[in-house]
């Protein structure tokens, strides 16, 4: 497939992603973390625009400078921006609008990728693409929470399918011997800045799970008042539990004595032996320390990951989120891409459901502040 037909595939797809909502669910932001619809689909697009069209089609016409403002995420470099939490106020532009942007943006993408461009153009063309496939994933959590939260709980798709998990029966440790293992990407191929240079740690001898916690497993954790219990937790993480009341994973609903979830199906029962998802790096801790194990640290989770089924949800890792050995950020905007970010922030590894096809890989470095459950988050276990 050439540059061009991956820039329609990967264009196509989040399309695809928003066809089953209503305009009105394209502007709704119920919390910071999460980012209306309509502001995704006009994001991807102005990157595209400001680090392909704008620097490298010549003649290339602006299509609104407004829209830099609105559209900028995090990119001190490229200039001011509307501040997270106000992109819920943007009700201008309009989702119809923001679709014109989005075409005009492809149109001239496409005249664009009429010739092959350079390597250093390819380059930032597969970081964009990686990147739209990243906000494919933001989209379906962020439309699971603002549907999640609406208090009648539609469904997002009935035709939505929910891939099966490989459960290993005997649910027997996998043990690793203790040795110098590489960590990191090598190799041909993408992958982000953070997953580079490859390393040599040592870790001692271990054992890690090969399933994941199930949401029965879970259960008996809420029942035995874990919840109500500080022992479990980190002493901020029971602060977080107090201060927000927190019962149960997000989505968790008891209903006449009967514990529910919301899924992209709408409201539903609980399924005791789906892998438990949407926990926070507290309850995740928590547990493990319930059940007397503990978390695997990224680099155990990596050596391990070629043993046992991963893919479900992320998984949260022991390891704080940190620069690997001789981790250099690229120079300009695209140095801003993940370098800022390592630190107050926990190592998730793995992929989940709403990973997009081929963006997954086992050295994958996700990362999230401790508190955070809107992602498809779970619990590996290790010992």
């Amino acid at each position: 497939m050439d540059i061009a037909d991956c820039y329609i595939k990967v264009r196509k797809r989040t399309e695809e992603i928003c066809w089953p909502l209503q305009t009105e669910d394209y502007v709704v932001q119920p919390v910071v973390d999460v980012s209306p619809p309509k502001w995704h689909i006009g994001h991807v697009t102005w990157f595209f625009e400001t680090f392909i069209l704008k620097p490298y089609f010549m003649g290339y016409q602006e299509y609104n400078p407004d829209y830099n403002y609105v559209f900028n995420s995090y990119y001190e470099t490229v200039g001011n921006r509307v501040i997270r939490t106000d992109r819920g106020n943007l009700s201008r532009p309009t989702v119809a609008e923001i679709y014109a942007y989005r075409k005009y943006v492809d149109d001239a993408m496409a005249k664009f990728l009429c010739e092959e461009p350079g390597e250093d153009v390819k380059e930032l063309l597969i970081l964009g693409f990686n990147h739209e496939e990243q906000h494919q994933e933001l989209l379906y959590t962020d439309i699971k929470f603002i549907l999640g939260h609406n208090p009648l709980f539609p469904a997002y798709s009935h035709d939505y399918v929910s891939p099966k998990v490989d459960w290993v029966e005997s649910g027997e440790f996998i043990k690793l011997p203790e040795g110098i293992y590489e960590i990191g990407f090598k190799g041909e191929g993408f992958c982000f800045d953070n997953e580079l240079n490859p390393h040599k740690v040592y870790l001692n001898e271990f054992e890690i799970s090969p399933n994941l916690v199930t949401n029965g497993e879970y259960l008996e954790f809420i029942n035995s008042g874990g919840y109500h219990d500080f022992r479990h937790w980190h002493a901020e993480g029971w602060d977080w539990v107090k201060t927000n009341k927190v019962e149960a994973p997000l989505y968790w609903h008891n209903i006449d004595e009967q514990w529910h979830h919301y899924t992209f199906h709408g409201l539903e029962p609980l399924s005791l032996k789906e892998p438990v998802c949407h926990i926070s790096y507290f309850e995740a801790y928590a547990y493990a320390a319930w059940k007397g194990l503990r978390l695997p640290t990224e680099f155990e989770w990596e050596a391990a990951a070629t043993q046992f089924s991963w893919g479900k949800s992320w998984e949260w890792t022991e390891s704080s989120y940190l620069p690997y050995p001789g981790f250099a950020k690229a120079p300009g905007a695209i140095g801003e891409y993940n370098g800022k970010f390592m630190v107050n922030q926990k190592v998730l590894r793995g992929a989940s459901e709403v990973t997009s096809p081929g963006h997954s890989r086992i050295t994958y470095r996700n990362f999230f502040q401790t508190n955070l459950r809107w992602q498809f988050t779970g619990i590996r276990l290790a010992k």
